[in-house]
């Protein structure tokens, strides 16, 4: 219709392409990417080759020293600016994120609303005064500062189970802080983890080359960890992977950021009120079909308990629809696809040949799979050692306190515990016997914030942080620089 506005995400804009800096075709041609409820066409995507990632990195690397030496405020000014663009128009992203994941409506909104939030936050780190004063000891007379500066390039490698927010966190701190970026985003998810945050930032009047998004394959992710123009990676998916990246980034000398799985407990202790301790453990172990690094791996309930506890999930369990999100109303939209599906089927049936009792679900259709409840789950199920990153809820009985301690601790993860009880000292006091990255206390797993630092210990990362004032301590380092009046001689 004459006049009518041209949609902000036209896929005429992006379609079949990749950004290097602007829009151009990928080397490697395009390539289909698919929604994963019903294997539909969702749209074409230029695919990238390491010869893009190369030209990518060059250009991001002669790009970063003037983004660095730009005001501060200005660069804090484009990330509003970015946050308010995402904002102004989540009635058209939002459909492009249930379609391309697999998300229900009120899922995708939060991805919106989250990295708005992961933007602004990170435009108010860009103005956080970075130099310290050090009190000179040698008596030469030099003023002595310690200044954050940024590494350079950031290669940026994103998961699909929350594109959007998973990709954006890490850009957005890395350009707050005078970085540069190439970004990776999942193959899978390559429209909202990567080429609907370029066109955001292109909106925003990001300076060209500061950002490249280049969708590829395992060879794209292989090269950004060797190619010398980028000195950090950071890295958000599986413990396997990670140990790949974090391998190549050692052997080159980068500095590597990895935030990876979980197989987090939530305890609930035997004076918690049990319908509440449910709707924790049912939102923790089957938001966003159970696909969050954060969810509840493990529910360990007193054993009194265990079975009204059990039968509150299944009950829970039956009154969630499961669907395509993008054409019906339902609780649980489809896994990422039939591959995980068929994975989480035998970790299912493992339990249940061991002993373990399936009181609902457990059988996929497709790449759709039904809340699951699991019951009489113990050490040496797969059920119990595995992160399951699927819709099952799994119930562990235990005798006191200390028990549930012990099998919390049964696991080579440290990403997110929590514990809730009706005494808060005696929570917290359970709670922080946990090596953990986060915990909660009276309150489910799946919790994260803009300005607090996330990350976890053991096979969940390697002790590095992003967000909040993670920011700086991850995406910068040290520079001591010593200033004297004039020089002197010395004595040779």
């Amino acid at each position: 219709m004459d006049g009518a506005q041209q949609p902000f995400f036209d896929m005429a804009i992006w379609g079949g392409k990749i950004y290097l800096g602007g829009w151009a075709a990928g080397s490697g041609g395009a390539d289909e990417v698919t929604a994963p409820a019903d294997g539909a066409a969702v749209a074409s995507v230029g695919c990238a080759t390491p010869s893009d990632l190369a030209s990518a990195a060059r250009a991001a690397r002669d790009a970063q020293p003037a983004w660095e030496a730009t005001d501060p405020t200005k660069r804090a000014e484009i990330l509003n600016r970015a946050a308010d663009i995402l904002q102004a128009n989540a009635g058209e992203l939002i459909p492009w994120i249930i379609r391309e994941t697999g998300s229900i409506p009120p899922k995708a909104g939060i991805e919106i609303e989250h990295s708005a939030g992961f933007l602004r936050a990170a435009a108010d780190a860009a103005t956080e005064g970075q130099v310290q004063e050090l009190a000179s000891v040698d008596g030469r007379g030099a003023s002595e500062e310690l200044i954050r500066v940024a590494h350079g390039v950031v290669g940026v490698i994103s998961p699909f189970n929350f594109p959007l927010i998973l990709s954006i966190r890490a850009i957005a701190a890395a350009l707050a802080t005078g970085n540069a970026v190439v970004h990776k985003p999942d193959p899978r998810t390559p429209i909202t983890g990567g080429l609907m945050i370029a066109r955001v930032f292109e909106a925003a009047g990001l300076p060209d080359n500061l950002l490249h998004i280049v969708p590829g394959g395992a060879d794209v992710g292989v090269a950004m960890c060797e190619d010398p123009s980028i000195a950090m990676i950071s890295f958000t998916g599986s413990p396997e992977i990670g140990a790949k990246v974090g391998e190549a980034c050692g052997r080159n000398l980068k500095k590597v950021q990895l935030e990876l799985g979980g197989k987090n407990a939530l305890i609930v202790l035997d004076d918690a009120d049990p319908e509440i301790a449910a709707s924790n453990c049912a939102w923790g172990a089957w938001l966003h079909q159970g696909q969050i690094c954060m969810a509840t791996g493990l529910i360990l309930v007193p054993a009194a308990m265990a079975e009204n506890l059990t039968q509150q999930l299944a009950t829970k369990a039956h009154h969630l629809p499961v669907g395509d999100p993008a054409r019906e109303e339902c609780a649980l939209g489809p896994l990422i696809d039939a591959k995980e599906a068929r994975r989480i089927e035998e970790i299912v049936a493992d339990a249940v040949a061991k002993g373990a009792t399936c009181h609902v679900g457990g059988k996929a259709n497709g790449t759709l799979f039904p809340a699951t409840v699991l019951s009489g789950v113990r050490p040496g199920m797969r059920a119990f050692e595995e992160e399951i990153f699927g819709p099952v809820a799994v119930v562990v009985a235990y005798k006191d306190d200390d028990h549930a301690v012990e099998l919390a601790r049964m696991t080579d993860f440290g990403l997110v515990a929590s514990v809730i009880g009706g005494d808060v000292a005696r929570a917290r006091a359970v709670g922080m016997r946990l090596p953990v990255g986060h915990l909660h206390i009276n309150d489910q797993t799946v919790t994260a914030s803009p300005i607090a630092p996330f990350g976890g210990r053991g096979r969940s990362g390697n002790g590095s942080r992003i967000s909040g004032p993670a920011i700086w301590e991850e995406f910068t380092q040290y520079l001591w620089v010593t200033t004297k009046p004039a020089a002197t001689p010395y004595p040779f």
